[in-house]
């Protein structure tokens, strides 16, 4: 499905230049301001988070109301956050037409997230062109907090993209890629060029789709730990997993030794080699053997914790 002509007419370079000088506004590097001006990135980002007219979305960095007005005749709602109030005057002027779209003048980082969805009952999902400079920090914030998300479909930088959807024992497998796969299936719909935005960024950009599950990759009793346990693997890369451990959670050599033993990973592998379910497998086998108050299995419940 392609987009509207009203969407058209400023997914274009020239169309979104002319609506900023007219507003006076100059995009703003503080806010990684780049606008979509790629109508067919726009029809494959809607294709990605295949709408239906009961949706709920949640768009961060609505910008001039380009993706906007895209997603109000595809879906129930549309709740379209814009932190730059010099935008947010075209914004109101694009979506007027449609009764089904709520701007927010806020910085979504800050925003009580959860009472955006009060009182809603319908399939949630996120449909935006993530400002570069908040983008890893609020899809692990999203993911985390339990806002009954089904899908996030995102344009982010490439790098970022790479590091979300890595696998183990690659370059970009890191924190960031377990906090996400964790918590959501990863693939990456489209790769874009720097010309697909207005000003062109640095950098190359993509699309993703990450597919909220239901439950976590791996069962988890305590996600702080688990999360303080991929921490430490990754601080320094070049350290086995033991040592790593040993340093970063932090408990004795032999007893990290003995650990990874207990979750049947070699003490000597480095941490970028291992996937979810050995990190959980060794999160469980760390449990016991820290100080403090101790648990049986039957007293420990899930806690959730920000990566």
């Amino acid at each position: 499905m392609m987009p509207s002509d009203g969407v058209d007419a400023v997914v274009t370079p020239g169309g979104t230049a002319r609506v900023l000088r007219t507003l006076g506004v100059r995009p703003r590097k503080r806010w990684g301001q780049h606008f979509l001006v790629d109508a067919h990135a726009l029809t494959q980002i809607l294709s990605a988070a295949d709408l239906s007219m009961h949706d709920t979305v949640l768009e961060v960095g609505a910008g001039l109301g380009t993706l906007t007005t895209a997603l109000a005749p595809r879906v129930r709602r549309v709740i379209a956050v814009e932190v730059d109030e010099t935008l947010v005057p075209s914004l109101r002027s694009a979506v007027a037409p449609w009764g089904n779209v709520q701007v927010i003048c806020a910085d979504i980082m800050t925003l009580d997230r959860t009472a955006l969805f009060a009182g809603d009952d319908s399939p949630r999902k996120v449909v935006a062109n993530l400002p570069y400079n908040l983008a890893s920090a609020l899809i692990v914030a999203l993911l985390e907090q339990p806002l009954g998300l089904r899908r996030l479909v995102v344009t982010v930088q490439r790098e970022v993209a790479s590091r979300m959807a890595a696998r183990p024992a690659t370059s970009e497998y890191g924190v960031l890629s377990i906090a996400v796969q964790y918590r959501a299936d990863v693939s990456v719909v489209e790769y874009l060029p720097a010309s697909a935005f207005f000003p062109a960024p640095e950098v190359e950009s993509a699309v993703v789709r990450l597919d909220v599950r239901a439950q976590p990759a791996c069962v988890v009793h305590d996600e702080t730990l688990f999360f303080r346990v991929v921490r430490a693997a990754f601080s320094q890369r070049r350290k086995t997993i033991r040592n790593a451990l040993a340093g970063g959670v932090p408990m004795p050599a032999a007893d990290a030794a003995e650990a990874c033993q207990r979750a049947g990973i070699a003490p000597m592998r480095r941490g970028e080699t291992l996937d979810l379910a050995e990190f959980a497998a060794l999160t469980e086998t760390v449990a016991p053997m820290l100080s403090g108050p101790k648990e049986g299995p039957q007293g420990r419940g899930r806690r959730r914790a920000r990566p």
